[in-house]
């Protein structure tokens, strides 16, 4: 009895951990769409791509503003000997040194690629052997400015108008990546409405099949069909009995494959919502090429492309023009050298006295590089890049041309699926009444079971036909908002990023 007991305790726990790990998700396209939004690996990509843009956008940004560095270096110690040579010869001798030295630099970047510094250093020595100790301090405000920035090549700027570029792009890319994520998930959930509506259909018809199954075997038995006639019924049947099968296999896994894109376990289940109605969209094509051109993804990295490939030439050009840099500086130096018996705290009052008495150092400098002769090296290199400047237009261009001939195709295949759903809705009506008929003329005997078959497969075709057309208007939409950044349904435009 324990024995038993425990195994009815342990078949109810794992069952209520069944069901308590089972979900049950009830899901129509909004719902599929906000869920693939949070949990998709895609959009989880591509969000951390667009931060790290803008940390790379901020750093671009904050180069402008004033940075300190400070360095230390404490102790360094050395122990070893040192070669000297004089008229007498070369004689070594040992040395047994400590230093600690520790420097603070402030900067100022300027727009102009140059900056200004201010620095201050303390260097501490002391010498073992000749029992001594040295203090220097130092202060320096000094000036560097490319003179290349003026009129060639401006790196500061370069480096941020490249980190814009990039931080536009990675906001495309997410919005693009958004809005394929929901053509995606659109076709995954139609797909998966086209499978249910399938087996429904499959459904349907094993009904039909059997209840006319049934009809025929009442009259073999009453003598009024042939038996090849009833055994064909039979064939019917049993076809009729495959199909359904295998609809239900094609919708558990479509099932499947969508709660995997949406981030779903696979032992979850799902309940769709889904009406299959619409109301006719007005799309303007030339609106819609408009649309297109403006938003399109393709396009403006195309056009960064080019913009690069610009900056590329003029950076080329400056390996082959005269560069250099003006720089000044304006310094105080004190030094305190004493015995190291003396406290450490006298050595550096003298190193402060000397540095408040002691004049300033100053210098002023201007360094020119001036290219005489490379034997044509940077003119090829200018060449090569304005040839890839005019590729880069190349591509702009064709890009243009590919977006507004798919954004074309798109809408007339739109308007083209609109009238093919429209026309295909009467013939439903048209096949439903002809089978109708049919049933009865059966029933009375005035058609065979192969005329009953054809009517009943042309009403079965009729309904996956407008089915497969409403699945495609309904996809084309979602594909033409994705290709304008504008929902023609709703009539508004896709917000970017």
């Amino acid at each position: 009895m324990k024995k038993l007991f425990v195994i009815i305790i342990g078949c109810l726990y794992l069952c209520l951990y069944t069901v308590l790990a089972q979900q049950i998700h009830e899901l129509d396209l909004a719902k599929s769409i906000n869920i693939a939004m949070e949990r998709s690996y895609t959009m989880r990509t591509l969000k951390e791509n667009i931060l790290e843009a803008e940390y790379q956008l901020k750093a671009a940004t904050n180069r402008f503003k004033t940075n300190v560095n400070l360095n230390v270096r404490a102790p360094n110690y050395t122990e070893t000997i040192r070669a000297f040579e004089d008229s007498l010869g070369v004689y070594y001798s040992p040395i047994k040194q400590a230093s600690y030295q520790t420097d603070l630099t402030v900067n100022q970047p300027l727009p102009t690629d140059g900056r200004l510094y201010l620095s201050s250093g303390f260097y501490n020595l002391e010498d073992y052997d000749k029992h001594q100790q040295t203090i220097q301090l130092n202060a320096r405000a000094g000036f560097v400015q490319p003179i290349e920035a003026f009129y060639s090549y401006n790196k500061i700027k370069v480096g941020l108008h490249q980190a814009e570029l990039n931080y536009e792009l990675s906001k495309k890319q997410l919005s693009r990546a958004e809005l394929d994520l929901k053509y995606e998930v659109s076709r995954a959930f139609y797909y998966l409405v086209s499978m249910m509506e399938r087996e429904q259909i499959a459904r349907q018809t094993l009904a039909y099949q059997q209840e006319t199954f049934d009809l025929a075997q009442n009259k073999y038995k009453a003598g009024v069909i042939a038996e090849v006639e009833a055994l064909q019924m039979e064939v019917d049947l049993g076809e009729a009995l495959n199909n359904y099968d295998i609809a239900m296999a094609n919708r558990y896994a479509q099932a499947n494959f969508i709660k995997q894109l949406l981030g779903l376990a696979l032992r979850d289940s799902l309940i769709i919502y889904s009406k299959l109605d619409y109301q006719p969209v007005h799309v303007d094509e030339d609106q819609s090429v408009k649309l297109g051109l403006q938003n399109r993804l393709e396009i403006r990295e195309k056009e960064i492309n080019k913009e690069l490939r610009e900056i590329d030439i003029r950076r080329r050009k400056m390996d082959g023009q005269i560069t250099g840099s003006v720089s000044a500086y304006y310094d105080f130096i004190g030094v305190g050298d004493n015995e190291r018996d003396i406290l450490l705290a006298t050595t550096f009052q003298s190193a402060v006295d000397e540095l408040k008495s002691r004049p300033g150092n100053k210098g002023v400098s201007l360094n020119i590089s001036i290219p005489i002769w490379d034997w044509g090296v940077n003119r090829a290199q200018v060449q090569a890049a304005r040839a890839n400047l005019r590729k880069a237009q190349y591509a702009l261009n064709n890009e243009k041309v590919s977006v507004e001939r798919d954004i074309r195709d798109t809408v007339n295949k739109l308007k083209s699926s609109l009238k093919r759903l429209q026309l295909l809705e009467k013939n439903v009506l048209v096949a439903e009444k002809s089978f109708e008929i049919s049933q009865q003329r059966f029933s009375n005997g005035d058609i065979n079971s192969q005329s009953l078959a054809l009517d009943r497969n042309r009403l079965s075709q009729a309904y996956i036909s407008r089915l497969e057309a409403y699945i495609s208007y309904k996809l084309l939409l979602a594909d033409l908002t994705r290709k304008t950044f504008y929902d023609f349904e709703k009539g508004q435009a896709i917000p970017g990023k």
